[in-house]
This record gives C-alpha cells, structure tokens and sequence, in this order.
C-alpha cells in the first residue's frame, strides 16, 4: 500500500511539472508577444508585409502561415499513400520475414536521422534535380521542402502504423480468411476498421512534426518573405524566419517573431485537438 500511495504522488507531481512547464511556456510567448499585438492588432496575422526598417516597421505573420500549411500538406499528402504501404508491408503481408525486419530496422534509423542531414542531401541532391526539372532557377521553393518533410515524416508515420496494424487480434483475420475472404478484404474488412484510429493518430503526430520543422525546410525553401506562388514557387514557414531571423532581432522584431511561435504553437494544439476529436469519432 505504501508503495502504492508513494507511485500515485510521483505521477501526480509528474503530470504538475508537464502542465506547469506547459503553462510556462504559453505565459513567455504570450509576454513577449503584446508588443507585436499591442501595435498592429490581429491584422498582424493576416498582413503579408515584412518590413524591418527603421521608423517604418511592419510585419505580418501571412506568408508563414501560408508557407507552412503549404510545405506540411504536401508533405502529409506525399507521406500518406507511402507510410500506409510500407505499414502494411512489414506488419501484415511479410510480417515476421526477415524481409519485414530489415525493413522495420532501416525505418526506424531513417527516424533517428537529424534533420539537418535531410536538409543537406535535399540541398546537394534535390535541389539540382529540380534545377534541372525546371522547376526553379534556383531549385529552392515549396515543393523541394515538401518533398524533403514527407521523407522526414515517413519513417515516424509508418513505425507508428505498423505498430498498430500489428496490434489487430489474429483471431480476427483468421476468421475472416476462414469465411473465404481474400487478403485484401482482411485488410479493408478487418485491419483498418479496428486499426484506423491508431493510424490516423500516426499521420497526425507526422503532420506535428512537418508543422514545426526547421532547418531542412530552411535550407531548401528560398526564406523570401512572400507568399508561396505554387508549389514551385519560394517563401519562408513560421519556424524557418524564427530560426533565420532571431539572432538579430529586437525590439518590435523581436515581438514580432515571438508572436509567429505563438501562432505555430496554437496551429499545433488546434491540428492535435481536431486529431483527437477525429479518432474519438471514428474509435
């Protein structure tokens, strides 16, 4: 019993430190972000200007927002059909093979892979590729940094699916495979019904972490403070101008730009909270 109240305490006082730590943070961005808000109001999130000079400063989080919605969404869209497969691969149809395992093995190294690396192949590899697709004359822009996220995401979003599609009670498949159903009716029939919450839980922490990557994207997207003009075209997301900008700023820049974390930390909370509300319909 003793041991018992003494574990209850412990992960009482855990769970205070995450909501405390948690609060601190949302206190700090909110502190040092009035100042951007106290001058230009909530047209700071929908203006696209980004002016630094002096006497004449004017900065609008739009392009950052377009930008990075622009880069997660097609990264999400590419990571999709491929993390699924690769998913189904190694926990259903080879599952167990030594096939499955080295794939499973190589997975989760890609998942441990900094992102910096990403963004070095995707600058030494990719970008003359879209160079040479025509794409950009530069090879920088939205899709060279979607592209490059979704290869990011993939390994987090298929060990995750793979895991679940595991969980599903062989006594189901068998049964359904003993009534004459074919592979792939197990696998819309039984599988994904009683996995899809848990996959759907996968591609939204993928999604999570395209929000709020860095330098990859930061290597790869042009940093042009303008809204995205396509797929092909450049611009900046909310965590590339913060990680470009924030050594020298200060002042109205300096709020500005805490202001664009905020921003990024409430579009990360609100995407979790519609992914929750999602799998709690579908569970």
């Amino acid at each position: 019993m003793k041991s018992d109240k003494i574990t209850k305490y412990t992960l009482f006082i855990a769970s205070l430190v995450i909501l405390f730590v948690s609060g601190g943070m949302v206190f700090s961005l909110i502190g040092g972000s009035i100042p951007a808000f106290k001058e230009f109001g909530l047209q700071f999130i929908f203006s696209t200007e980004w002016n630094p000079t002096e006497d004449r400063e004017a900065y609008g989080a739009l392009p950052f927002i377009t930008g990075t919605m622009f880069t997660s969404i097609l990264a999400l869209i590419i990571c999709l059909p491929l993390a699924f497969a690769t998913a189904l691969f190694i926990a259903e149809y080879f599952k167990r093979s030594s096939l499955a395992s080295i794939l499973s093995s190589m997975v989760d190294l890609l998942a441990g892979i900094p992102s910096i690396v990403y963004g070095l192949w995707g600058f030494y590899t990719l970008r003359p590729l879209m160079i040479e697709l025509g794409w950009s004359a530069q090879g920088y822009g939205i899709l060279t940094s979607g592209i490059i996220l979704a290869i990011m995401i993939i390994p987090y979003a298929t060990s995750l699916s793979a895991e679940i599609i595991s969980m599903v009670p062989n006594e189901l498949k068998e049964a359904a495979y003993s009534l004459g159903a074919t592979r792939m009716e197990v696998i819309f029939n039984v599988i994904l019904p009683n996995a899809r919450s848990g996959i759907i839980a996968s591609f939204i922490l993928a999604f999570g972490r395209a929000l709020g990557e860095t330098m990859a994207v930061t290597m790869l997207i042009g940093n042009a403070n303008v809204i995205p003009k396509g797929i092909s075209g450049v611009g900046n997301t909310m965590a590339s101008v913060i990680a470009n900008q924030f050594g020298e700023a200060d002042g109205l820049k300096l709020s500005s730009l805490i202001a664009i974390g905020l921003l990024l930390f409430l579009i990360t909370g609100i995407v979790n909270a519609i992914g929750k509300l999602i799998i709690k319909k579908l569970s």
